[in-house]
């Protein structure tokens, strides 16, 4: 089937016309029809896609469909953050990220099912009824960009695009066995993306291999004159840190004693013994307490949430602020708090203060090692409801991921393990530096081939 290829290999049979746009997104289409109903992955198909896609022919990602997170503007085409309140939203104008991407050739094929407005680490918030999960439909594919996952995991896209707040590309990555990159705060452009918590709303791509991902950052990457948080630097290839070595690399290896681990650190532990196996120096080390990311980032994210969802009063986009979902109310009104007269500074300023100790825990480590190694999730998928009268599932479920997108850092999940009883997988963080994304893809990359847990090289 050819909707099982990668990213990578359409690109060559396209290129090498061993592959027909029309029988690829027949395929693909197939794919979406007898998986869409159980799984509820897309909200929205754009019906002229192929035709889009053989305008495309000659660019360099050639019309290949690509699948889009619900937060992102696409223009003419729906655009909902799972809210109903957006039910009826069809964008007069386009986010930069998916604007480049259709620039490159890359077509959005349909967009994928999220927590409402991003709030969410499960896609159980989403108003439109939650996503399964393609690798076990009894458990949830995680969150916000859970239908972003699900879908490049259930072969119902070649790529996916999400967004990350704290987790919200990796940790879905994880629990669906793919490929999720957040590139460091400011690569990739905000503009037309439905704002969550705007210090550190990243988007990036979820794929099914680490060249994949590394393809779709060249093409989304850099500096946007519409968006002040982009960093204004040259977009290097990153493919160029696919196939390399590692040999001599210096690796730090987080959080093997944390309470709560219990589950996966054998597992993890095993694992990473494969950068020894390839010449890498590994060492167990000391960092700031991830818990402390919990709090810090409830506040942080909460008080930027009651701000921007602000805009959302009934006047322009046609329903009013009773179309909220629970999730939503509740983070506007802890925001509001956090944010009031007497208790800001009690709150909000003290998080950023501790925000500001992490991100200099990160810059003492980076000086002796050059990336940083971790699970993506404290353990397996959940199952379907496990959300439920649990007001901090999120947070608690991107315990080891928060602290790093606090800190603007590029971080990438890949597979490292599967259990064959319950077909779920977990996930390894790899992070780096800020803008060496490079470093992450070589890493990864490097990881990937050495072992047998991505799905689409076995």
């Amino acid at each position: 089937m050819k909707n099982k290829l990668t990213l990578k290999q359409a690109l060559n049979k396209l290129k090498n016309n061993e592959l027909s746009l029309d029988d690829f997104y027949a395929d693909v289409k197939k794919s979406i029809a007898d998986q869409n109903e159980k799984l509820n992955v897309y909200l929205t198909l754009d019906d002229n896609a192929l035709e889009k896609a053989k305008a495309a022919k000659n660019t360099p990602l050639m019309g290949v469909p690509i699948a889009l997170k619900d937060n992102y503007c696409t223009k003419n085409l729906r655009t909902t953050a799972s809210s109903t309140i957006l039910d009826d939203f069809i964008p007069t104008f386009e986010s930069t990220v998916s604007k480049n991407l259709k620039k490159a050739g890359g077509v959005v094929i349909g967009k994928t099912n999220m927590d409402a407005w991003a709030h969410g680490s499960s896609t159980e918030t989403s108003q439109y009824g939650r996503t399964l999960n393609p690798r076990n439909i009894d458990y949830l594919p995680g969150g916000s960009s859970g239908g972003s996952a699900a879908a490049v995991a259930a072969n119902m896209c070649i790529a996916s695009l999400g967004t990350e707040t704290a987790g919200s590309i990796r940790q879905p990555a994880a629990w669906c066995g793919v490929v999720g990159l957040k590139p460091t705060y400011g690569r990739c452009s905000r503009y037309g993306i439905i704002a969550m918590c705007s210090s550190t709303d990243s988007p990036g791509p979820i794929t099914k291999t680490v060249e994949d991902a590394a393809i779709l950052l060249n093409y989304i990457a850099g500096h946007d004159l519409l968006e002040s948080t982009t960093a204004n630097l040259e977009v290097p290839d990153f493919t160029k840190a696919i196939d390399k070595d590692i040999k001599g690399l210096k690796i730090g290896y987080l959080y093997k004693d944390l309470k709560g681990l219990e589950e996966i650190t054998k597992i993890f532990a095993e694992q990473v013994k494969v950068f020894e196996k390839l010449g890498a120096t590994v060492e167990v080390v000391d960092a700031m307490n991830p818990k402390h990311g919990v709090s810090i980032y409830t506040i942080v994210q909460r008080g930027e949430v009651s701000s921007n969802l602000g805009r959302y009063d009934g006047i322009r986009y046609g329903k009013d602020r009773s179309f909220f979902g629970d999730e939503a109310k509740r983070r506007i009104m802890l925001g509001t708090y956090t944010l009031s007269k007497g208790y800001a500074d009690q709150y909000y300023n003290t998080a950023q203060k501790v925000r500001t100790l992490y991100i200099k825990d990160y810059e003492r480590l980076f000086k002796t090692y050059d990336v940083l190694v971790a699970p993506t999730s404290p353990g397996f998928a959940k199952k379907i409801g496990a959300t439920e009268g649990q007001a901090m599932f999120g947070e608690l479920e991107d315990l080891l991921l928060e602290a790093s997108s606090l800190s603007g850092l590029p971080g990438i999940s890949i597979p490292c393990y599967k259990d064959n009883e319950t077909n779920l997988y977990l996930g390894m963080n790899i992070i780096a530096p800020m803008y060496r994304e490079d470093l992450v893809l070589q890493v990864a990359d490097a990881f990937e081939k050495a072992t047998k847990w991505n799905s689409w090289r076995n």
